[in-house]
């Protein structure tokens, strides 16, 4: 169809069963369409002058990491879940041999498929780099690219440690899939095709948790012992259905100058790892590393042991919520989520930067949810993501939700908690749930 039938199809309903299955039965409808008619009258306005084919709409999830703080990096386990925020395109096949995409609030980027492979220095950070890596893992992979043009708009909010730039990598590759290979690509292929993209055209040496949580869909466990090949399975768990709501809280605090702070964390398990003979974590053990305490102090230093034992105690800890999601034991998972937190607090040392010990927000937003949610029988709280600033996750009780919501706002503004849905779709072109 043509972008005014598409827009005709979005307001008349017929993408309602889409929109409904992607956000929830509860989900503001008419919210929701309007967004996906502002998308839409995004690309008309973008590319009313070019040639185009059918116009189709597209979604990936943000994602939230549930378990498994600062792990990937050694080839540890991780849980995550897919969020009910989601980037959004709108989007067509174009015989210009380009992808053009037009991310709203920002400028278009542009990438040609002759030389994709080409990693280009002047590209690095940017979005055309990611466009060029992913197309460029495409053809690596023997799978088919061609140009389109597309209009996104997203609500997973940057530096929020829900995945924005995940999330976008795997809508490039997902448009692709669906444009040129019948939608037949395996999303944690995708994945593993924007990592690639990020790592080696972007320039970020990041993991693959991100992508994979964001492509897949419901709650993951994911399994990073062989890194180039994860173990992925999904959960059949669902939070509502227990009265829990998902709540992240945004406190607002600086990222500035934390780099340092975030590379210190792999960095000092890495170098654990080579003190006991090996490259990653994974590859040795919790009883070795004990077994090596005193020398570690001596030789590195008492944070380098600390980070390390959280390490293997939260791979014990994933394997353990993997199995209480699975059978549907809602104490068991919500006491790994709290002593994940503990872990992350005390050992691993990520939820304030010693280069300015009076800001705190993340240890003031952990003490404020102690305070609302002690007394529930189900609940957890902890730090979220990479930490030092940014974001806490908590999982609160439906009827606690709007007394959390309304202290948490009342210290950190309005708007700074999200009351969100594991979604059960990652990426998906929603042609495929209509």
């Amino acid at each position: 169809m043509n972008i005014k039938e598409l827009k005709s199809a979005i307001s008349d309903g017929a993408y309602n069963k889409a929109f409904f299955e992607l956000y929830g039965a509860d989900c503001d409808i008419e919210a929701v369409k309007a967004r996906y008619l502002s998308c839409a009258e995004g690309f008309e306005n973008t590319y009313s002058n070019k040639q185009y084919g059918n116009v189709r709409l597209f979604s990936v999830a943000g994602r939230s990491e549930i378990s498994g703080n600062h792990t990937d990096h050694n080839h540890g386990k991780v849980l995550a879940g897919s969020i009910s925020l989601d980037i959004i395109s709108v989007a067509a096949t174009n015989d210009d041999n380009t992808v053009a995409i037009k991310s709203e609030g920002f400028p278009e980027d542009v990438v040609s498929l002759c030389d994709v492979e080409k990693v280009r220095d002047n590209e690095k950070y940017k979005a055309s780099a990611i466009i060029r890596g992913v197309c460029d893992g495409f053809t690596k992979n023997s799978y088919n690219i061609g140009g389109y043009y597309a209009y996104t708009t997203s609500n997973v909010l940057k530096g929020s440690g829900l995945s924005s730039s995940a999330a976008f990598e795997d809508m490039v590759g997902n448009m692709l899939s669906h444009f040129y290979n019948n939608g037949d690509i395996d999303n944690v292929e995708i994945a593993k095709i924007s990592q690639y993209a990020e790592n080696v055209h972007f320039g970020k040496p990041c993991g693959l948790m991100d992508q994979v949580a964001c492509a897949v869909g419901g709650f993951v466990a994911i399994d990073f012992k062989d890194p180039k090949n994860p173990i992925v399975e999904k959960l059949p768990f669902d939070l509502e259905k227990h009265g829990l709501r998902l709540c992240i809280v945004n406190t607002g605090g600086n990222h500035a100058d934390l780099n340092e702070d975030y590379a210190s964390v792999p960095g000092d398990m890495k170098r654990v790892a080579e003190f006991l003979g090996v490259k990653f974590l994974r590859e040795s053990s919790k009883e070795k590393l004990i077994e090596k305490a005193k020398e570690i102090r001596e030789q590195l230093s008492d944070k380098c042991f600390m980070r390390a034992l959280h390490f293997f105690n939260e791979n014990e800890r994933v394997s353990a919520q993997k199995k209480a999601l699975a059978e549907g034991d809602l104490n068991a998972f919500l006491s790994g989520v709290k002593a994940s937190g503990i872990s992350s607090f005390t050992m691993l040392q990520n939820v304030y930067t010693t280069k300015n010990v009076d800001e705190q927000g993340l240890s003031l937003a952990l003490a404020l949810s102690a305070e609302v949610l002690r007394c529930c029988k189900n609940a957890a709280w902890r730090v979220h993501g990479g930490g030092f600033a940014g974001t806490i996750q908590s999982f609160v009780p439906a009827e606690k939700t709007e007394e959390y919501k309304n202290l948490l706002e009342s210290v950190f503004g309005q708007g700074s908690v999200y009351i969100l849905k594991v979604r059960k779709y990652g990426a998906v072109c929603l042609d495929k749930l209509n």
